[in-house]
């Protein structure tokens, strides 16, 4: 072979060597070197050189967001329940990462979704179908957040955010639990109208027995006052008739004749020589 193959073979060879030792990371990745056992390499953006013989993993950095609708779960009494939620996360340790699911995106979302659908299934087990679905919404803390943040770390990412998202019944159930539900309200509504009635019954009453007593003071009060007032009239009337005695015969008299004739129509016949005209006569005389 001649020189100049020699040449242009080391040529070739210096030009898949440079080119084995020279990457790229994009701004949104991160980049994991590793050569035999020795301690692995971490890049961020940029051009970089490595040794030829070194692998390259090259990982997203950006955040990841998982969503999981429907997913089955039991309740405590054993009542099944769909349940949405999500998670978010970030990659923190590439070498972790890479050690614990191969550097495969999807490998992590699984078995992070399994780490929190063990949460789930604790925190449904621990009360009834009713306390489950009352919430809607339950939050982060339900899920023991702290431990999943630690079980993502050994992962290599870090666990920014995990919610439950939605808590329903299956189609099948959802009439059943409601109806129950709605006549659970309604005794409910029926015993609050009941004791409503008895404390309206009870407030008219004492309302009524208050009136009957305010109504029996002011008649006590009023024929109170009403007997002292006749016996004042009854006194002045006296000292009147006794300071003249005849007066008071004739308006007794006039009083007779009122009392006698107290309705329209009523006609009285007297005689001339009556006592009413012994009157007359007497004021004529004079």
């Amino acid at each position: 072979m001649s020189a100049r193959a020699f040449i242009g073979i080391g040529i070739l060879i210096a030009v898949a060597l440079c080119w084995r030792s020279l990457f790229i990371v994009d701004e949104s990745q991160v980049a994991l070197s590793r050569f035999g056992e020795a301690q692995p390499v971490t890049y961020g953006a940029g051009l970089h050189l490595k040794s030829p013989f070194a692998s390259v993993h090259i990982f997203d950095a950006r955040l990841v967001t998982r969503a999981y609708a429907g997913e089955s779960f039991l309740s405590q009494d054993q009542k099944p329940l769909n349940v949405s939620f999500y998670l978010r996360w970030r990659l923190v340790d590439p070498a972790r990462y890479l050690a614990a699911t191969g550097g495969d995106e999807d490998t992590a979302a699984a078995r992070l979704a399994e780490l929190v659908r063990t949460r789930i299934r604790e925190a449904l087990a621990a009360g009834p179908l009713a306390a489950d679905i009352a919430g809607g919404r339950p939050n982060a803390g339900t899920l023991h957040a702290d431990a999943l943040h630690a079980a993502a770390q050994l992962l290599g990412v870090e666990l920014v955010d995990v919610q439950l998202q939605r808590i329903e019944l299956p189609e099948e159930a959802a009439n059943a639990v409601y109806q129950r539900m709605q006549q659970s309200l309604t005794t409910q509504a029926q015993q609050l109208r009941t004791q409503g009635s008895a404390e309206a019954d009870k407030i008219r009453a004492d309302a009524d027995r208050k009136s009957a007593e305010i109504k029996a003071d002011a008649t006590r009060d009023s024929q109170r006052v009403r007997g002292d007032a006749d016996a004042a009239a009854s006194a002045a009337y006296a000292r009147a008739y006794g300071a003249n005695p005849e007066f008071a015969a004739f308006s007794r008299t006039l009083q007779a004749y009122r009392s006698s004739l107290g309705r329209e129509g009523d006609v009285l016949v007297i005689s001339p020589e009556g006592e009413f005209f012994k009157y007359l006569h007497s004021a004529s005389g004079r």
